[in-house]
């Protein structure tokens, strides 16, 4: 008897020092970076959420589904990215500037944002304009990656078509052994957005969800209460 309970006492120790050890995992290498988060209640709710899922062990907790409508061929689109920063007021992603996606920023600025963290059963939804960062802005954000990254970024042509794969791995190593792995490409670099909609969709049993939306109107938020 005294065996097994010793058997359990080192299994819950494990256990407990296990799921730590992931969390703190998470904590420093998860990819959103908050910098000088505004003081609103909606983006303190968000942050309140991220640390939740954080600690709950929320793996890929920085996707964001972003979804957006191209005019010229009028077809709404959505795809997952990942969301880098949050400084003050501003999400701020990367991407290849010549991409399908952004494409559709430039004919239609408007979007719709979404974080899903399953771990705590809780969806964030968000309206806003988007824009390109700064060239500054990208070139300083390039120069801290890692080789590798930046060797991709130069040489894909994100989405479009390609003989195969191993076209892919070659131009990749071309580029990592050839270019200037330092310098931002002018078809590379940032999108920030700001939220004039937020909602925090939380679920529980029976459908109960409980859904609180934040509107912005001019430098307040209006709160409300959605029905499920």
């Amino acid at each position: 008897m005294q065996l097994f309970l010793f058997i359990g006492f080192v299994f819950l120790k494990f256990s407990i020092s296990n799921k730590a050890y992931i969390i703190n995992f998470l904590k420093f290498n998860t990819m959103i970076q908050f910098n000088n988060l505004n003081p609103e209640i909606p983006y303190q709710c968000l942050k309140e959420k991220y640390d939740e899922a954080l600690n709950a062990g929320q793996q890929g907790i920085e996707a964001i589904s972003i979804s957006s409508f191209n005019k010229d061929i009028s077809e709404v689109n959505s795809r997952y990215v990942n969301l880098k920063f949050i400084s003050n007021d501003e999400f701020i992603f990367f991407s290849n500037y010549d991409s399908p996606k952004a494409s559709s920023f430039n004919s239609h600025n408007q979007i719709a944002a979404l974080l899903y963290w399953p771990s705590i059963n809780v969806q964030i939804r968000m309206k806003a304009k988007i824009k390109k960062t700064p060239n500054e802005y990208n070139q300083k954000y390039f120069f801290n990656r890692s080789e590798e990254k930046n060797a991709l970024a130069i040489s894909s042509n994100q989405s479009k078509k390609i003989d195969s794969f191993e076209t892919v791995q070659k131009n990749f190593k071309k580029s990592l052994r050839n270019d200037d792995l330092k310098e931002c490409p002018k078809y590379w670099g940032g999108y920030s957005f700001v939220p004039y909609e937020i909602e925090f969709w939380e679920g529980n049993e029976f459908r109960l969800n409980k859904r609180n939306l934040y509107i912005k109107n001019n430098t307040c938020w209006n709160h409300f209460i959605l029905e499920p």
